[in-house]
């Protein structure tokens, strides 16, 4: 009976953290982590590679083994460049989640960052579900001006991932790590039901919090400035 209790506390534990924040918290928290990367040039993903990728996903706060049946699991956002590659989508809510299996006490939180590259890759991204590795080839992304390594991983890899853990921001394989649309938290963003593949599609005009973080993007990615791109709202 005593091991049914902790199992029912574990349990409870790790609900209590998947629902600890809304939506928009984690659409701030994604936009800072996103600006903080970028802000030393050095030490940041190449905008040569943000410039060609056709989406990205923010996960903040991946945790890793904390009271919970799998090693990995956090909630975020992708998006994906509208039609003419002009500015970013609304972001659809993911979940990411992987790792062995058991309970693992402790564990350390890091912040995801992975761009999507080609148009297998969006497929993949705009599916049910996929296993990064397994169906979706992937690969730690280069940090700073390496133009040369930049180059060889995209020509190999539909997806690029990174993590920044203790303020350290590194490439990083994700391989064996699932992803799959959160369809609770598009609800909440958008008050109504909406599959990713439809917000992605970049028809849905952005919730005024996901702002700040197209905001960044465009700033980085963009092949010219957008003016306005941020708060304008798709036709």
């Amino acid at each position: 009976m005593r091991s049914i209790a902790i199992y029912s506390t574990l349990v409870l534990s790790a609900t209590g953290l998947w629902a600890a924040d809304s939506a928009q918290d984690r659409l701030r928290d994604s936009a800072e982590v996103f600006t903080e990367v970028m802000a030393t040039p050095d030490k940041a993903i190449p905008q040569d590679l943000l410039r060609k990728a056709q989406c990205v996903v923010i996960v903040p706060g991946l945790k890793k083994g904390a009271f919970v049946v799998g090693g990995e699991y956090g909630r975020g956002f992708a998006m994906c460049r509208r039609p003419g590659r002009v500015g970013w989508s609304a972001p659809a809510a993911i979940r990411m989640e992987g790792g062995s299996v058991g309970f693992q006490i402790g564990g350390s939180s890091s912040d995801i960052i992975m761009l999507v590259m080609n148009q297998r890759g969006m497929d993949r991204l705009m599916s049910d579900k996929f296993t990064i590795g397994a169906e979706a080839a992937a690969a730690a992304g280069p940090v700073g001006g390496n133009a040369q390594a930049a180059t060889d991983l995209e020509l190999h890899a539909e997806m690029l991932t990174w993590s920044r853990s203790r303020g350290a921001f590194a490439g990083v394989s994700l391989n064996g790590a699932t992803m799959r649309p959160d369809e609770g938290v598009n609800k909440e963003l958008y008050n109504q039901k909406l599959p990713n593949r439809e917000i992605l599609a970049g028809s849905m005009p952005p919730p005024p919090e996901a702002r700040p973080l197209i905001a960044e993007l465009n700033k980085y990615s963009s092949d010219r400035p957008v003016s306005g791109e941020a708060s304008r709202e798709p036709r």
